[in-house]
């Protein structure tokens, strides 16, 4: 959490690399930090290249221009407060991104996600999820895991930020849990399909 002043954010690597990022300046919204991106993207970096990229509660948009910078062939941002969606969009034109290479939403993430499983004419290839600490989680990943499998291209990957201390399932729909990384307060669990 950040006290009225802004976190300093910055892309890492790719295309985009090193340009700075504006963050909000607010107490609900936790960009998730330069560092654990950086381990986010080392661990997916096989799988993101030319991926279909969603960002759901994108906050700052850090994690889906990371994904453009290093490759992913589009991002869809999705974040429920017009203030955020403004702080994306800023942060989309100081990296320069072309417009045909995201779309973005404002509307409640399960309210997004409903919707595109009800059109069932876009999947994603990787998926990072990463609501407020503050919000129900596994509520959340319940209904998500309802419609994964509309939205989900074949070997998905579904990303969960979340708490370190909070328990998540192991499943969520079709997915399974493989890997779980901690880092400071915050962990990221990593679904995809099991091994059959």
């Amino acid at each position: 959490m950040f006290w009225g002043r802004r976190l300093s954010l910055r892309i890492i690597t790719g295309k985009y690399r090193g340009r700075k990022l504006k963050s909000p300046l607010s107490l609900q919204t936790r960009p998730t930090s330069d560092r654990l991106r950086e381990t986010l993207f080392n661990v997916i970096a096989p799988r993101i290249r030319a991926a279909r990229f969603l960002d759901l509660c994108a906050g700052s948009g850090a994690v889906g221009i990371e994904a453009l910078s290093r490759g992913a062939a589009h991002a869809t941002f999705v974040d429920r407060s017009r203030t955020m969606r403004a702080l994306i969009e800023s942060n989309l034109a100081l990296c320069g991104v072309p417009q045909d290479d995201y779309t973005l939403t404002t509307t409640a993430a399960l309210e997004f996600l409903r919707r595109a499983a009800n059109r069932k004419v876009e999947t994603w290839d990787i998926i990072f999820f990463d609501p407020p600490y503050a919000e129900d989680y596994l509520g959340a990943l319940g209904a998500f895991g309802g419609f994964a499998a509309e939205l989900l291209a074949p070997d998905a990957l579904l990303i969960v930020e979340h708490f370190r201390k909070t328990e998540l399932p192991e499943e969520v729909g079709e997915l399974e849990r493989q890997r779980i990384l901690k880092q400071g307060d915050s962990a990221l669990s990593f679904y995809e399909h099991g091994s059959e």
